[in-house]
Parts: C-alpha cells; sequence; structure tokens
C-alpha cells in the first residue's frame, strides 16, 4: 500500500537531494520481481533516499513500474521523471536524512 505522507515542501526537498545520487536499483526486462522489490527495501533502509531507473528493455511503462515497485516496498514515492523515480521512506533507527 501506497503512504503518500509526505508535504509538498518535503517532496521538493527530497527532490533536490535527489538531483545528485546514481540510480542504485535497476528494473530490466523482467519489470518489477520480487528480487528487485527486495533490493528496493535494503537500499532504502540504508540509504532512506534511492533513484531507481527503468531499462530501456523493460516491457512495463516507466511510471506504472516504479509506481508497483513503491507499492510491494511500502515506501513513498517522491517522483518520477521519465524512466528514473525517487523513492523514500524514514529509518525510525537510524534516521540519516531529517526532513523539513
Amino acid at each position: 500500500m501506497l503512504r503518500n505522507s509526505l508535504t509538498g515542501k518535503q517532496k521538493s526537498f527530497l527532490r533536490s537531494l535527489g538531483q545528485k545520487l546514481e540510480p542504485v536499483v535497476m528494473m530490466g526486462k523482467e519489470g518489477v520481481t520480487p528480487t528487485v522489490v527486495e533490493a528496493a527495501r535494503e537500499a532504502i533502509k540504508k540509504r532512506e533516499l534511492i533513484k531507481v531507473r527503468v531499462l530501456q528493455n523493460c516491457m512495463e511503462e516507466p511510471e506504472d513500474a516504479i509506481t508497483m515497485l513503491a507499492e510491494r516496498a511500502d515506501v513513498n514515492l517522491v517522483q518520477i521523471i521519465g524512466r528514473n523515480g525517487l523513492l523514500y521512506k524514514r529509518n525510525f533507527d537510524k534516521p540519516k536524512i531529517e526532513l523539513p
């Protein structure tokens, strides 16, 4: 279930941080597989904010694939631009990003 608990100001702040990030999770021909979901969860747990890229050979539309990944990984979808998406979930044990 997609949790949309971020305000506009918080999303804007996260987008500014996301500009410098390189994609850490790539979705290929298989689309949103359990392996991709698990990789996203692990990366989010460590970093809180990750960039996801849908490769050219993916059969699904990038927007649909990124939205589905956010729902299955239970994270906030910050933005989608082209084939890239920005995902965020706060780590309550060791927070790294302080939201405004």
